[in-house]
C-alpha cells in the first residue's frame, strides 16, 4: 500500500489522490443491487491525460487492479470496485475541449455530463441526441463505456452511432487513437466501436470525438391508455409496420401507471393496463400524432390524448418521467433489469413478465423503450426479507431467460457489469466467450482492468 501510493504521488498531485476508507468507500459502487463490490486501496481524480497514464503504467508494474469510473449511475456494477484496486475517477475531466459546427463534432473529456455537452451544443443549434434517463448526472465516459441508449433512440441511435474517434489508454499506459473526425473513414479495423460498450476491460478512454446532429424543431406528444399490454404492443408494431418515425415511443405497464397516478394524483383509469407515449419532432407531428392516434384505437387504445403544443407535450410525458420514482415508493429496493426483444416479441415480454410476477409473489413494474423493444421490468422488494431477496434474484434471472427465449438480449442499453456476467456466457455461448476474450487478452493481458467485470 504504501509503495502504491508513493508511485502515484509522482506523478499524480496529492489533492488527487484519496486514501481516507471512509472516502474511499464512497466510491465502491454504482447503483446496481446484488452487484459484488470490493474495498478499494485508493481513489485517484487525474486531470490530465498523462496523469491517467502515469496511473496505469504504475498498476502494471506494481499488478494492481484497476476499476474506470464515470458519475458512478450505471445499473449493473461495472463500476464496482475490487478488494486492493485502484479506482480511477474520470469526473474531474470535465472538458468540452471543442465544438465544430462545421464538421458537426464535439470533442470532450469522458468526465463531461451528457446533459452539459447538449446545452453546449445547443448554443450553436445543435445537439447531441444519446439521452439516457440519468442524463443530468451520466458521464460521456460512461455512457461510451456502457453502450448506452435513452428516450429518443428509437429514431436517434444508440451512444455507439455518435463515437467517431477515441484516444484510450491502455493497460501498460501506452496511449491509442482510434477512429476520425471526417464524416466518412474506413481504414483498418473498427477500433472505436470495440471500444463502446467495453465497460472499462479493454483501456480508459481520456477523450472522445461525438457527432452532434441538427437541433429538431419542438415535438408534440400523445398518450394513448389501453386495458391489456398485448394491446399496447400491437399498436407499437403497428407504428414501426407503418414506416412512422417517432422521436420518442415509450410504453408503462399497468403497475407503473397506478404507481404514477398515487404519486402525482394523474387520474388515469385504474382500469388502464397499459400507457403508450408517442412524440414527433417532425416538420408536421401534428398529422403524424393523428395517424399513430388512428392506429392506437384500431389497436383497442380506450382513449387517445394528443397534445396541442409542446408545454402540454411536456406535461403528458411527465408521466414517463415519474415511473422509477413512483415505483421507488413501492418496496424499500428496486433491482432494474434491462431486456431488449424483437419489436415483434414485445407483447409476450410483457405478458410474460406479469407470469414471473405472479409465480414469485412480487411486484414487477415495466417500463419500455416499446420503438426498441427495450424493456425494463423493475423488481421492488424488501432486502430486509430474507425470502423477498432471493425471489427477487430469481425473478430477474427468469426475466432475463425469457428475453433470450424470445429471441432478445440480455441487455439494452446498462451493460453486462458484474450483475450478468453468468448470463453473457449463455447468450454469447463458447465461441463467443472464447473471442471475446482472446481480445480482452491482446489489449489487457494481466487482467487489471475492471476485473470480474463481463467475464
Amino acid at each position: 500500500m504504501r509503495e502504491l501510493i508513493e508511485r502515484l504521488l509522482e506523478g499524480v498531485p496529492a489533492a488527487c489522490v484519496l486514501t481516507d476508507p471512509d472516502v474511499t468507500a464512497s466510491y465502491a459502487r454504482d447503483q446496481a443491487a446484488f452487484a459484488d463490490a470490493g474495498a478499494p486501496a485508493v481513489v485517484v481524480l487525474p486531470r490530465t491525460v498523462e496523469q491517467v497514464r502515469h496511473v496505469m503504467r504504475t498498476a502494471t508494474a506494481l499488478r494492481v487492479p484497476v476499476v474506470p469510473q464515470g458519475a458512478r449511475t450505471g445499473l449493473s456494477g461495472a463500476a464496482n470496485a475490487t478488494d486492493g484496486c485502484i479506482v480511477l475517477s474520470l469526473a474531474r475531466m470535465d472538458r468540452i475541449l471543442e465544438i465544430d459546427p462545421v464538421d458537426r463534432v464535439a470533442v470532450v473529456e469522458p468526465g463531461v455530463v451528457n446533459a452539459a455537452l447538449t446545452r453546449a451544443a445547443a448554443g450553436h443549434g445543435l445537439t447531441y441526441p444519446p439521452d439516457p434517463s440519468s442524463w443530468e448526472e451520466c458521464t460521456i465516459g460512461g455512457n461510451i463505456g456502457t453502450g448506452a441508449g435513452g428516450l429518443c433512440c428509437v429514431k436517434y441511435g444508440v451512444t455507439a452511432e455518435y463515437v467517431l474517434g477515441l484516444d484510450v489508454v491502455l493497460a501498460d499506459g501506452r496511449l491509442l487513437s482510434t477512429g476520425r473526425r471526417t464524416a466518412k473513414g474506413v481504414a483498418g479495423y473498427d477500433l472505436t466501436r470495440l471500444f463502446v460498450g467495453s465497460e472499462g476491460t479493454l483501456g480508459i478512454v481520456v477523450k472522445a470525438v461525438v457527432a452532434l446532429r441538427p437541433a429538431p424543431p419542438p415535438q408534440l406528444a400523445l398518450v394513448a391508455e389501453f386495458p391489456s399490454t398485448t394491446a399496447a404492443a400491437a399498436a407499437v408494431c403497428a407504428v414501426m409496420e407503418r414506416g412512422h418515425a417517432p422521436s420518442l415511443l415509450e410504453l408503462m405497464d399497468g403497475t407503473t401507471v397506478r404507481a404514477v397516478n398515487d404519486l402525482a394524483r394523474m387520474g388515469l383509469p385504474e382500469s388502464t393496463e397499459a400507457l403508450l407515449l408517442a412524440a414527433f419532432d417532425t416538420a408536421d407531428p401534428a398529422a403524424d400524432l393523428a395517424a399513430v392516434a388512428a392506429l392506437c384505437t384500431a389497436a383497442g387504445a380506450t382513449e387517445v390524448v394528443p397534445a396541442a403544443d409542446a408545454a402540454e407535450s411536456e406535461l403528458l410525458l411527465q408521466a414517463r418521467r415519474l415511473s422509477l420514482p413512483a415505483l421507488e415508493r413501492l418496496a424499500p429496493s428496486l433491482l432494474i433489469d434491462d431486456v431488449c426483444v424483437p419489436r415483434a416479441r414485445l407483447g409476450d415480454m410483457l405478458d410474460g413478465v406479469v407470469a414471473i410476477a405472479e409465480k414469485y409473489g412480487l411486484t414487477i413494474g415495466v417500463c419500455a423503450h416499446a420503438g426498441d423493444g427495450n424493456t425494463h421490468p423493475v423488481v421492488c422488494f424488501d432486502p430486509r426479507d430474507a425470502g423477498q431477496t432471493r425471489r427477487a434474484r430469481e425473478s430477474f434471472d427468469a426475466i432475463m431467460a425469457l428475453g433470450l427465449e424470445l429471441g432478445g438480449t440480455i441487455t439494452g442499453e446498462h451493460g453486462v457489469g458484474r450483475l450478468k456476467r453468468e448470463w453473457l456466457a449463455r447468450e454469447l455461448g463458447e465461441t463467443g466467450v472464447e473471442v471475446q476474450r482472446g481480445i480482452k487478452a491482446v489489449l489487457d493481458p494481466l487482467g487489471l482492468l475492471n476485473p470480474g467485470t463481463l467475464f
